[in-house]
């Protein structure tokens, strides 16, 4: 199967240098409208493909993304790989802002949010032991260092519900847990993206060091949006990169395609038709 790479980010990666074929996209998801139309297109020999999370313009609180009409589109048009970038605040002194952190594990603090496609009618578990697709997670890391970001490795997520930021003692909390990065978006999509059974990578921008660093305090949003305009072109020579190495790699030998093959636990003759119709899309594979 060709590869199809999707990116989940914000207004600094719309332009992608090299991308023909570029032309924006309506697709229609049974779990509502998408965060806004998909940017599709081809970079050398890959498809790739652009979602604004937030919408274009940011009209999406963290809260109101409709995440699963976001995955569910991606895959309805054939998408294989998605990497998720976004911006995040630090918890290490070591990861500063400028920096790009891989994530690796996750802890989901959110609770406002539809976190599955499935439920009463169909229900489904998968497993999120290790909730990013090492392989895409590889490549994406090569590929930041390439473009001359200082990196770092497996970095814990915690995803929390905003659209405020921590208090003080929440910031002085997580960093106790032994949390790396802080942010807002990547819970529920890479519960959504497993489902789908789609390759995850997400790679956060470090933009800030929360509220804990005592000689930073509050965060500030000019500092952030400073910050994410420096990294938007070392973010779409990644992309470009990514790009390059998937185009050399015909499937991904993680699994993570096949994350639905034991996962469905409803009887065939017992599962609503209207939610499996539903399901056509993300878990076709496995239903029909």
């Amino acid at each position: 199967m060709d590869r199809h790479l999707a990116i989940i980010g914000g207004s600094g990666l719309y332009q992608i240098d090299g991308m023909e074929e570029a032309a924006w996209r309506s697709v229609e998801s049974p779990f509502g409208t998408p965060s806004d139309e998909i940017l599709t297109g081809r970079l050398g020999a890959v498809r790739l493909s652009f979602l604004p999370r937030h919408g274009r313009g940011h009209v999406h609180s963290p809260t109101d993304v409709p995440y699963r009409a976001n995955i569910d589109a991606l895959k309805r048009i054939g998408v294989t790989d998605v990497v998720s970038v976004s911006a995040c605040g630090s918890f290490r002194e070591e990861m500063a802002p400028g920096d790009f952190v891989i994530v690796d594990p996750f802890i989901d603090r959110t609770f406002a949010r539809e976190k599955s496609f499935f439920g009463s009618g169909c229900v489904a578990h998968v497993s999120l032991a290790e909730p990013v697709c090492p392989e895409l997670s590889t490549t994406a890391r090569a590929a930041a260092e390439a473009a001359g970001v200082r990196v770092h490795d497996c970095g814990t997520y915690l995803a929390m519900e905003g659209p405020q930021f921590s208090t003080l003692a929440e910031s002085r909390m997580y960093r106790a847990w032994g949390c790396d990065v802080i942010g807002m978006t990547n819970m529920p999509e890479a519960k959504l993206a497993r489902e789908a059974e789609l390759c995850y990578a997400s790679v956060a921008m470090i933009t800030d060091y929360d509220s804990w660093h005592p000689e930073h305090g509050a965060v500030e949003i000019t500092q952030i949006i400073e910050t994410l305009k420096g990294n938007a072109e070392a973010a779409r020579s990644m992309v470009t990169g990514i790009a390059r190495a998937l185009s050399e790699k015909p499937s991904c030998e993680a699994g993570c395609d096949r994350a639905l093959e034991h996962a469905v636990m409803t009887a065939p003759e017992k599962r609503d038709p209207q939610v499996a119709a539903k399901l056509d899309a993300v878990a076709g594979r496995v239903l029909q």
